[in-house]
């Protein structure tokens, strides 16, 4: 029998836990997957049918299986994201419901999540540097997990993940929190002692996207500040950091002087393309190729390898085959762009900016503002480098930023916006 504490176990690993596969074909198969067919029977006795996902995934639908009729897509590739994106909305909309909108409540889950993530991680390169094995080599348990070395002899830190860059954007969310407290002296939803943990953790996996994470963060408490000396002072603070970085992190400096190369002088030599700056520029050279043939729609959820096959840099003669994230684009921008156009990247910005919560000048005490900021981080980059819409439970931080912003307004907005009762929402 679940309990509650079980369930709630079962919920957060499903989001934390993405590096246990039990097979690879069709599609992969992932631990959360089993929870969802868990958990999924229990919350539809006791939630009803959620129909929210499958009004917003109706356009997408019909557009979709249009796009297979065209030869744009297959219903093999359609099927597997459709189904997926639908299985992991639905499921963690369920999850909303569960914890009865607590958005509080939720992230504070997700915070403990982003600690344990960080003290795994911080134990995992000691290990390494003292020789000890069974501390720093979970291929045991993980059997979609390495280990990642660095340029210096020793090695990222990846956690329980199975790349140190998604370590560092699954806990992204958490350092702007940890950079609020450090510079307010707060201790909101962790105390700073234990915050700087996670920031060591982020320094620790040397991945520019967690970089660009810190960098994010800091700009966003910055504009809900919005005073010209902060602009200023982080600016300079900002522009110092990234010459530290530059100048003592080899990764940094590679990815930085390959995306000059690439970016900048379109230079398709060998150490440029066998970079992982190569992967995104492909992916963005081809994203709008397949853009400027299908604006308006994209060619559907799941077409974007069918564009590589189309579009991709590396069919030049002289560029190495590579076809890393053949499938995700690297970048759900990229995604978005390509596989549902103009519609999509609308969407996703007009959900950015309606439901983004600035902080208040009259209500000091909600911290509806630091969580709507923490999450908007980790969906800023889920689209610069994150291509797959649903791995780590990413529809969940989507589903926390808007009940965060309707629990705002109906507490404090001059509008009056109410969360759906739960036979409404579930009618809906």
């Amino acid at each position: 029998m679940l309990n509650s504490a079980r369930i709630t176990l079962l919920i957060f690993i499903s989001i934390f836990v993405s590096s246990i596969t039990f097979f690879n074909t069709p599609f992969e198969g992932y631990l959360h997957y089993i929870i969802f067919l868990i958990l999924l029977p229990r919350f539809y006795s006791q939630f009803g049918f959620p129909k929210t996902p499958i009004k917003l995934l109706f356009i997408p639908c019909v557009l979709g299986i249009l796009q297979i009729y065209t030869g744009n897509n297959t219903w093999a590739g359609f099927m597997k994201i459709f189904i997926g994106v639908l299985l992991s909305a639905s499921f963690y909309q369920y999850v909303m419901m569960y914890f009865k909108f607590n958005v509080e409540k939720i992230f504070s889950y997700y915070m403990k999540g982003a600690y344990i993530v960080s003290i795994i991680g911080i134990v995992e390169v000691v290990s390494y540097y003292i020789g000890f094995t069974p501390g720093y080599d979970y291929r045991w348990l993980f059997n979609k997990w390495g280990i990642v070395p660095n340029s210096i002899g020793g090695i990222r830190m990846n956690s329980i993940f199975s790349e140190a860059s998604q370590c560092a954007i699954m806990i992204a969310p958490a350092i702007f929190v940890v950079l609020y407290n450090i510079i307010f002296r707060k201790n909101y939803f962790i105390h700073t002692q234990k915050g700087m943990l996670i920031l060591l953790a982020t320094i620790l996996t040397t991945s520019s996207t967690g970089y660009i994470g810190l960098f994010i963060s800091g700009i966003l408490i910055i504009l809900n500040y919005a005073k010209i000396s902060n602009f200023i002072a982080a600016a300079v603070l900002f522009f110092a950091i990234g010459s530290l970085l530059y100048g003592n992190v080899p990764e940094v400096k590679s990815r930085f002087d390959s995306g000059i190369g690439l970016w900048i002088d379109e230079d398709f030599s060998n150490e440029n393309v066998n970079s992982s700056s190569f992967v995104l520029y492909n992916h963005y050279h081809i994203a709008v190729e397949n853009f400027k043939a299908n604006p308006i729609a994209g060619t559907g959820l799941g077409s974007h390898a069918i564009a590589f096959e189309k579009y991709s840099l590396t069919k030049q003669v002289g560029i190495l085959n590579i076809d890393f994230n053949k499938s995700d684009a690297n970048s759900m921008f990229l995604r978005l762009l390509s596989e549902t156009g103009l519609l999509g990247m609308l969407f996703i910005f007009i959900f950015i900016f309606k439901f983004y919560v600035i902080r208040s000048r009259t209500n000091i005490d909600s911290q509806h503002w630091i969580i709507g900021n923490a999450v908007l981080v980790i969906i800023i980059l889920y689209l610069l480098r994150q291509g797959n819409y649903f791995i780590n439970g990413f529809p969940i931080f989507m589903w926390i930023y808007y009940y965060n912003y309707v629990d705002f307004h109906s507490r404090y907005g001059n509008e009056q916006v109410q969360i759906e009762p739960k036979t409404n929402l579930v009618n809906a």
